[in-house]
């Protein structure tokens, strides 16, 4: 018998199982967020090898009774949609299948949700997560200045030693932002050694995004991020000094940084550019997919067409060569709440926005889970509009494991405060 079950041979069994397996499923945490900026292949092996150490830890009476809330239930009523959705598209059974995998994710919520209520590790996953995030920011600093050693040689691009543009930029806009409220309460404890740390590590991932590696996605979204941070946790004359000094630090990267001004130059060189000539542009072709989507999305509106259903219908309305937009065949709209409308119809977008909804009020509360929390649904939510992040691999996994382990801690300090008044 191993010496963690025989240190304590007076617990019954079941209880001797968990305290082995519940250091086991943090470590699995750990080591898929730690790797979820690096690699596919190894965050589907820990996230895996999590799952099954963390059903042998569950208090599966208190954990059935968890189902219940909407934070747990709502997820599960997704998934179960999309599962039930085969049943009516007209998509071939591979394609069907193959559609369902990305909603498999969300299986894991309420087990996250579970488990970190219990656990005593949950902030040792986004310490890992943020430190994988810097060590990704330096190399790929270093893979700007030498691009022979970037692991991406089938579509290579500038400063990405991994995976792409979207996902790094993701990544680091999330890291930056959430950075600000420990920062901030560091500089308020007197505490400056620490918080001029964090704030290299925070000025280290905003000069990456505007001088190496530049995500549209990500110049969207940050200032809504840094709009409901100040919102949530400044006085309106801080926020004033925070918005004037982020205003100065973006025009000398504007003027410092020809990648930044041609990244948000493409906006409407791509408009333009689709309009003029009907090109699949970047901008047109999403304005293309949604165009259509919605159209087929009135041709069935209360359960979709089915899941795995949209390429097929795609397919259907395609004209002329793929270099136009209109000829492009894709299976994902690049907008979550269209992506869901067209296979599941009303019902589905029912269920996604009541999701995210219950995932914000779950965050409702000072302190920097909530706040980590908060942040990982506001990004989901808004870079949604223009991506699938819900279903999208690394986005996705941002989410569920953001939110279900910061969803955990906040369970937990709950649960604490209620038994102390009592």
């Amino acid at each position: 018998m191993s010496g963690g079950v025989a240190a304590v041979p007076d617990m019954p069994l079941p209880e001797r199982l968990r305290a082995f397996w519940m250091p086991m499923a943090d470590t699995f945490a750990v080591l898929t967020a730690a790797s979820l900026p690096w690699s596919t292949s190894l965050v589907g092996i820990f996230s895996a090898c999590w799952f099954g150490s963390a059903a042998l830890t569950l208090d599966y009476p208190t954990y059935f009774r968890s189902l219940k809330q909407p934070i747990c239930a709502l997820p599960l009523a997704l998934f179960a949609l999309a599962a039930v959705g085969v049943l009516w598209s007209d998509a071939s059974w591979g394609t069907r299948l193959h559609a369902l995998g990305p909603a498999i994710k969300l299986l894991f919520l309420p087990v996250l949700f579970h488990h970190f209520e219990r656990s005593s590790r949950g902030m040792w996953v986004f310490v890992a997560f943020l430190v994988s995030c810097t060590l990704l920011m330096v190399v790929s600093w270093v893979v700007m200045f030498e691009p022979g050693l970037a692991l991406k040689r089938d579509v290579p691009e500038r400063g990405i030693f991994v995976k792409n543009h979207i996902d790094q930029g993701q990544e680091f806009a999330l890291c930056a932002v959430a950075l600000a409220y420990p920062i901030y309460q560091l500089f308020r404890e007197k505490k400056t050694g620490l918080a001029l740390l964090f704030c290299a590590a925070l000025l280290g991932l905003l000069a990456n995004m505007a001088f190496v590696v530049v995500s549209r996605t990500a110049l969207v979204t940050m200032p809504i991020m840094l709009a409901v941070f100040a919102a949530l946790h400044l006085r309106w004359r801080i926020s004033l000094m925070i918005f004037a000094a982020v205003m100065l630090l973006a025009g000398i990267a504007w003027i410092a940084s020809s990648q930044l001004r041609n990244t948000i130059d493409s906006f409407a060189l791509d408009y333009r550019e689709y309009k003029e000539t009907n090109r699949a542009t970047s901008v047109g072709l999403r304005l293309v997919y949604w165009q259509k989507s919605i159209g087929f999305i009135m041709e069935a509106p209360l359960a979709g067409h089915g899941t795995g259903s949209t390429r097929k219908l795609f397919e259907r309305v395609a004209t002329g060569p793929d270099v136009l937009a209109a000829g492009w065949v894709i299976d994902n709209p690049h907008n979550q709440t269209l992506n869901v409308a067209v296979q599941w119809g009303a019902i589905g977008v029912v269920l996604l926005w009541a999701m995210w909804i219950a995932h914000l009020r779950l965050f409702r509360g000072e302190g920097l889970v909530a706040w980590i929390g908060l942040l990982v649904v506001v990004q989901n939510m808004f870079t949604s509009l223009f991506n699938s992040h819900i279903f999208d691999f690394h986005e996705g996994w941002m989410y569920v494991l953001g939110v279900g382990v910061a969803g955990g801690i906040m369970l937990k300090q709950r649960t604490h405060r209620t038994g102390e008044q009592q």
